[in-house]
């Protein structure tokens, strides 16, 4: 019978491939993951979204401060009933794949490589850089379609929109161009390109990088700040029990609270944000600097931090899913890896026997 000398290291080397494939399978699954939860968040929270984003934006076309949020939904259903409330759904849906992807997709492996090569960055700074990377990376899509989505959902319906520039009279008023009605999101890229060329298409984005990448480092930090306060509280007040938190649950509970509380931080930022990418080829702020300065000036605190309940509403319930879906990832995760070290311990045992 034919023996087989090789050693169990040589053998270990004969399946390095195993490994290899299953940590590019958890990548490109973190990837789907991040994609799936960011697309149901923004499909099921698109109406809060277009409350915000309408709140935030009227000033420029009415020239004067919006009412409350229980005022905006009534107005909006009244004039265009429930598909008011979904306009731009679309162009959500895709900039939301992309950025859960690469968010997601990006975070952990980025967080890996940073406490690997610079253990001076572990901890918090390591979750804040790289969740601020993953949310870069995911605006060269985002953007467009943020830009695209925001003006939809500000115009509503044909009829609507065409009334508010009737009554308004805002081009003659603010000496503004008024872009005009987009059936679609095909139909929104194409006139925004043709209108203001690929600066119509990014308008914001400084001002987007400055919004989301303070917030998504302060989602990540938050969010495991509170895991680690919370397996302190469990090691403190149920030292000698057997109390197991399912980590999904977990995820859900503590990522709804660190993504409102980042949200509400970064509204300011949201509101120049909103201002800009749907002012269009108007003038009415030149750069996020100038748009800050003159909300501050014209509005205060209180515009400033305007659709700050809408959008902390939109991001409790969309970070809660997030993180429950990831958590369940990464506890799935955690058993496969197990079930596939056995295994091929078990078969460095057989061939060095």
């Amino acid at each position: 019978m034919a023996v087989d000398d090789s050693s169990p290291q040589e053998t270990a080397k004969s399946y390095p491939f195993r490994r290899s494939n299953k940590n590019q399978f958890i990548v490109w699954r973190e990837f789907l993951w991040g994609a799936i939860a960011g697309a149901v968040g923004e499909g099921v929270m698109h109406p809060v979204d277009t409350i915000k984003t309408r709140l935030q934006s009227q000033a420029i076309f009415s020239g004067k401060n919006p009412g409350n949020s229980l005022q905006l939904l009534r107005a909006v259903w009244a004039t265009d009933g429930l598909a008011g409330f979904y306009r731009g759904i679309t162009p959500g849906l895709v900039g939301s794949l992309a950025t859960g992807a690469t968010y997601f997709g990006v975070i952990e492996s980025t967080k890996k490589w940073m406490e690997e090569s610079n253990p001076s960055l572990d901890g918090h700074w390591a979750h804040f850089i790289s969740g601020a990377i993953g949310d870069t990376l995911g605006s060269f899509i985002y953007v467009p379609c943020e830009v695209m989505k925001q003006r939809m959902q500000v115009q509503g319906s044909k009829k609507y929109w065409t009334s508010v520039m009737v009554k308004e009279g805002s081009s003659a008023k603010h000496g503004m161009h008024v872009y005009g009605y987009y059936s679609g999101m095909f139909h929104a890229g194409c006139s925004i390109w043709k209108e203001q060329g690929l600066k119509g298409l990014y308008a914001g984005y400084w001002s987007t990088l400055a919004r989301d990448v303070p917030f998504a480092g302060l989602m990540v930090t938050f969010y495991e700040a509170f895991k680690n306060m919370a397996q302190y509280g469990k090691q403190k007040l149920f030292r000698n029990s057997n109390l197991h938190m399912n980590s999904s649950f977990e995820g859900f509970l503590l990522g709804g609270l660190a993504g409102g509380l980042s949200a509400y931080l970064t509204t300011p930022l949201d509101v120049v944000k909103t201002r800009l990418q749907v002012q269009g080829t108007a003038t009415r702020y030149n750069g996020w600097m100038d748009a800050f300065h003159r909300i501050w000036l014209a509005e205060g605190v209180k515009g400033m931090f305007r659709g700050g309940i809408p959008r902390i509403m939109w991001y409790i319930p969309a970070s809660a899913l997030t993180f429950m879906a990831v958590e369940f990832l990464r506890e799935h995760h955690k058993v496969m890896s197990i079930s596939i070290d056995k295994k091929e311990t078990s078969l460095e045992e057989i061939s060095s026997s």
